[in-house]
């Protein structure tokens, strides 16, 4: 429909809207005209994705999206308040370290490899023109250490600030608008006070397949799509506690040097600040660990103290701190590299420590309520969130090898073979060299995947032969489909690959860190004498390691950049968001914004407005995505409002996906209550799809739910009617099959009349409408 250029936009704007045909907008006025069908309408949102080209430096923020993905992985919890809120608290602790490594990694780059090894060595220095008045060899004012330090803290301060405007600007773009207002509310007591919101699976007392909820779901409750004082909050922490990490950076330095010899400088002033930077801190991790989320109601409130005072005072304290390190010290010389190796120590085992707590704290809350389904034993959250910790260390320790490289020319940093700087801290030599061991590991269960996966095709072409009625089958044609089917099939084989994956990170990590604590060199010096094989294996390891995540952050900076400027490449990682940013940013500030805190409310306010109005009935279907955003929307109508709506999904991630990694929000409690709550629902699926899947709602208490596996492709070869192959659509043209005309024509006829009474006497129509994604 939407591209069709005959179409007009009857609500929204150019970044969200709902469009008609031309010839139905004033549909409402001419009821006559409409008798023996509906009215077709299409919300479109893509451009809350991929629209312009700033969203191609979203993937620099791809470990704070997937952070913020593990806090919405946790199982179903009964009766286990204090547990869900420290997975919370966990969560955010987590991402709060990412912040933290972010800027560290800047402060490293910028202050160690920069201001204090190159332009401290006349060699490295003396090739860099744009280092001259930094350089000790001409012994200018900005020479000292300390001074060139606080010159350099402007870019880690400048990247802290970035972020900042970034998350405030795309909030007030995408999640300022308010949900849908007028709905009932909770039957629980709100608890404003606490440290966090009781979860609705709690509340509701821990639907299942088989009771009716009390109380509405997580998705259906008011403030759900409305998380301003969370993220407010969350900002102000995150903000400080990057502009901390400077000042801890700068004056680190100046207040070591103070206290270890006599100068003009008092060392009282240096421990001054040092406390100062400790009592920060306690209140940043106060700040996060303080408030949840807030979903019963829809809270306008916003902590002004917090996000007023938190990041303005840590921001004077980087002053001060810059100050402090410019004071002249005349017998200061910059030698070695700063010892950054500490802190890329302390964050890699918190975040290790962090990760196992959060795997012992959803273990716990699996083992209450088990749900067969859910991945992993309810462990994808602790996944995700190591997932999301080893990303940013790709991209960090890529950042800070490649411009040791280019700043040592020819020379290899921490080698000491020609090499004018010492190069980056050696934790993250050894978490480079890793890299290979880990993709080594990886081999076996690849190969055994894919020799099962080929096996399964083989197993698979009999069967297909016999679904078609085919005496004299084609052998390719039935190897095509059924390869199709079992790589579809392959989807449900990622949270075990993903599993080993982050088991496997997590335990090298440890490796990494306990190796560099040991030896203090990188793995091609710290193995030497160890005999010829293993120091030719460390040095290989090293090498490409640190190759790989070198060209893992340049291919983060070349795919942004064809997304910037390519719009079909845009629209590709589009889809990747269509996932990531659903959910609200409930751990981490500075992750893309959630295209969804728009999108639902216009869907539900569309919905409750149009139903109101005429006291007509609708279809909404959505495929892919857009069938998760109709069911959301669908959770936030008025109990009244859901009874006159249908619902129609294909492809649908829903369950597969969402029921799987998310079971608190989309497991089988929810899905039950939303069956329950609307007039009726139909699901299409296709065993080729390797996105959508069965709904598994069948359990006889009403109409069945899914309707499949549809047949794909619909003509096994040629015929009079189909004389052209017809194509495998897998995820894809789900309305070309007769299967969705037919059942969006039984949903019309078991919703009613098409001409029910409209609100002034008057009549309307049953009404359709559909979503579509970025993709």
């Amino acid at each position: 429909m939407l591209d069709d250029p005959r179409i007009a936009r009857v609500t929204g704007d150019a970044t969200a809207a709902i469009y008609r045909r031309t010839g139905d907008v004033d549909a409402e006025q001419h009821p006559e005209r409409y008798r023996d069908q509906p009215i077709e309408e299409a919300y479109c949102w893509s451009n809350l994705t991929s629209g312009n080209g700033s969203r191609a430096l979203w993937l620099l923020l791809l470990p704070f999206m997937v952070v913020n993905l593990a806090h919405w992985m946790r199982p179903t919890a009964k009766a286990r308040t204090r547990a869900v809120r420290l997975y919370g608290v966990l969560v955010r602790l987590v991402a709060l370290s990412l912040t933290v490594l972010f800027t560290a990694a800047a402060c490293e780059v910028a202050l160690d490899l920069v201001a204090w090894q190159c332009a401290g060595v006349p060699d490295c220095s003396n090739r860099r023109s744009w280092l001259g008045f930094l350089s000790t060899a001409q012994g200018g004012w900005w020479s000292q250490p300390g001074r060139r330090l606080a010159l350099a803290a402007l870019v880690p301060t400048a990247l802290v600030g970035l972020l900042w405007f970034l998350s405030n600007r795309s909030w007030s773009a995408y999640e300022s608008q308010r949900p849908l207002t007028g709905a009932e509310p909770d039957d629980e007591a709100p608890d404003e006070d606490g440290p966090d919101d009781v979860p609705a699976d709690l509340s509701a007392g821990g639907t299942d397949a088989t009771s009716a909820p009390v109380g509405r779901p997580a998705l259906g409750r008011p403030g759900f799509w409305y998380g301003r004082r969370l993220v407010a909050r969350l900002r102000a922490a995150h903000t400080a506690a990057g502009f901390l990490t400077v000042a801890a950076s700068v004056a680190g330095a100046a207040a070591r040097h103070d206290r270890a010899v006599s100068g003009p400088v008092p060392g009282l002033l240096g421990r001054l600040i040092e406390a100062m930077l400790v009592l920060g801190t306690l209140v940043v991790l106060w700040v996060v660990c303080r408030r949840g989320r807030s979903e019963r109601r829809i809270d306008n409130r916003l902590d002004r103290a917090v996000i007023s005072c938190l990041p303005g005072a840590a921001l004077a304290l980087l002053v001060l701190a810059v100050m402090y390190a410019a004071w002249s010290r005349p017998g200061w010389v910059s030698a070695g590299s700063l010892p950054g190796d500490v802190t890329f120590r302390v964050l890699t085992l918190g975040q290790g420590a962090l990760v196992v707590a959060l795997t012992v704290v959803a273990l716990g809350l699996y083992r209450r309520t088990p749900e067969p389904r859910t991945v992993m034993h309810g462990l994808g959250g602790p996944a995700v969130a190591m997932l999301a910790c080893a990303l940013g260390g790709v991209m960090t320790g890529g950042v800070a090898q490649r411009v040791a490289d280019w700043l040592d020319g020819p020379g290899t940093p921490g080698m000491g073979r020609a090499s004018v700087i010492d190069g980056p801290p050696v934790l993250l030599s050894w978490q480079a060299s890793v890299i290979p061991v880990l993709l080594v590991l990886l081999l076996v269960p690849v190969a055994v995947l894919g020799v099962r996966t080929w096996l399964a095709a083989r197993a698979l072409e009999p069967e297909i032969d016999q679904e078609y009625g085919q005496k004299r089958p084609d052998t390719a044609r039935t190897r095509q489909i059924a390869r199709t089917r079992v790589m579809a099939a392959l989807t449900d084989s990622a949270p075990g690959l993903l599993g080993l994956v982050s088991g496997a990170t997590l335990l090298l990590g440890a490796a990494a860190v306990a190796g560099a604590w040991a030896s203090g060199e990188v793995p091609g010096l710290a193995l030497d004498g160890a005999g010829p094989f293993i120091e030719s294996v460390a040095e290989a390891a090293q090498s490409t390691g640190s190759w790989m995540v070198g060209f893992g952050f340049v291919l983060f900076v070349t795919w942004g950049r064809r997304a910037y400027r390519d719009a079909s490449a845009r629209r590709t990682i589009g889809i990747l968001w269509d996932v990531g940013t659903f959910w609200p940013r409930a751990a981490h500030p500075f992750a893309p914004p959630c295209y969804a805190e728009r999108a639902v409310p216009d869907l539900a306010s569309r919905m409750s407005g149009w139903t109101g109005r005429t006291r007509g009935r609708l279809v909404i279907s959505g495929h892919s995505q857009g069938s998760v955003l109709a069911a959301s929307a669908v959770w936030q109508l008025p109990a009244g409002a859901r009874k006159r709506v249908a619902l129609l999904t294909y492809g649908s991630p829903i369950e597969r996906l969402y029921g799987r990694w998310f079971p608190a929000y989309f497991g089988p409690g929810p899905l039950h209550g939303l069956h329950r709550s609307v007039h009726c629902w139909r699901n299409l699926w296709r065993a080729t799809d390797p996105i959508g899947g069965r709904v598994r709602l069948d359990d006889g208490s009403g109409p069945e739910v899914d309707r499949g596996p549809l047949r794909d492709p619909l003509v096994y070869g040629r015929t009079p009617e189909h004389p052209l192959p017809e194509p495998v659509l897998g995820h894809s043209d789900y309305q070309a099959d007769p299967v969705f005309a037919e059942e969006r024509a039984a949903l019309l006829a078991r919703l009613g009349p098409l001409l029910p009474r409209q609100a002034d006497g008057g009549s309307g129509e049953a009404q359709g409408s559909s979503g579509r994604s970025s993709g």
